[in-house]
C-alpha cells in the first residue's frame, strides 16, 4: 500500500507509536495512554474505537499479530507489533500533524458563531459557565504539569501546549464577559435584522 490509502488519526498514530517500543494487546495501550495522560489529545474513553482501530490498522499491515495469550479462564488477549511499513507510516504522520496545521471544526467557534441568538445576558451566563469550567481545567492541567517530575519535558510538551491552548482562550473569554458585563458588548434581533439588510443592499450595489 502507497502512502496515502492509510487513513490517519490521533488514536492510530497512538497506537502505533506505543507499538515502536514493545509489542501490546489493546487493553495495555489503552491503560497506558490513561497513564501517561494522553487521554487529553487522545480519545481513548472507548475501548471499542480501540479495538476497531487496532482492526484496520491489522487489515492495512501496519500491524500483526505477535502471539495470542490465554490465561486460565480470562478472555485471550491479542498482542500486537509494528510492521516496518507501520514504523514508516507513523513516523510519517508524526510529521504531517507536526508541521502543518489541519482544519478543524471545534464546537465552541461554531457556538460562538451563533452566539447572538441567545442574546447579551443569556450568552454572559453561558460564557461564564465556561469561565469557570477554564479555570478548573487549566487548574488541573497545571498541576498535572507540576507533579511531572522527572518526566523529559520531550514527553510532555502536549501537555504544555494543552495549557497554553487552555489559559489563552480562558483569557479570551474573560475579556467577552467583561464586555458583556459593562455593555461595550452588545446587540438586539432589531440591529441584527438592520445589519443584515445593509448587508443586502450593498451586495445588490456590488452586483449591479
Amino acid at each position: 500500500m502507497g502512502p496515502d490509502v492509510h487513513r490517519r488519526s490521533p488514536l492510530a498514530m497512538a497506537a502505533l507509536a506505543l507499538l515502536c517500543y514493545e509489542p501490546l494487546h489493546p487493553y495495555r495501550m489503552q491503560q497506558l495512554l490513561k497513564q501517561w495522560g494522553k487521554g487529553d489529545v487522545v480519545n481513548v474513553g472507548q475501548r471499542a474505537t480501540l479495538y476497531k482501530v487496532i482492526e484496520r490498522l491489522d487489515r492495512e499491515g501496519l500491524i500483526a499479530v505477535r502471539e495470542v495469550l490465554r490465561e486460565g479462564q480470562r478472555p485471550e488477549r491479542v498482542v500486537y507489533e509494528i510492521t516496518a511499513e507501520g514504523r514508516r507510516v507513523v513516523v510519517e504522520w508524526v510529521r504531517a500533524m507536526v508541521a502543518s496545521p489541519a482544519p478543524d471544526f471545534p464546537e465552541f467557534p461554531a457556538g460562538m458563531s451563533f452566539v447572538m441568538l441567545l442574546g447579551p445576558d443569556d450568552a454572559l451566563a453561558q460564557l461564564e459557565c465556561r469561565r469557570a469550567d477554564l479555570q478548573a481545567e487549566l487548574d488541573r492541567q497545571t498541576e498535572g504539569l507540576r507533579g511531572a517530575v522527572g518526566v523529559p519535558r520531550v514527553a510532555l510538551l502536549d501537555s504544555e501546549y494543552q495549557w497554553a491552548v487552555t489559559g489563552t482562550e480562558l483569557r479570551w473569554v474573560e475579556g467577552v464577559v467583561d464586555d458583556l458585563r459593562s455593555g461595550r458588548l452588545t446587540w438586539s434581533e432589531d440591529q441584527l435584522r438592520a445589519a443584515a439588510r445593509a448587508g443586502e443592499e450593498t451586495a445588490g450595489e456590488d452586483a449591479g
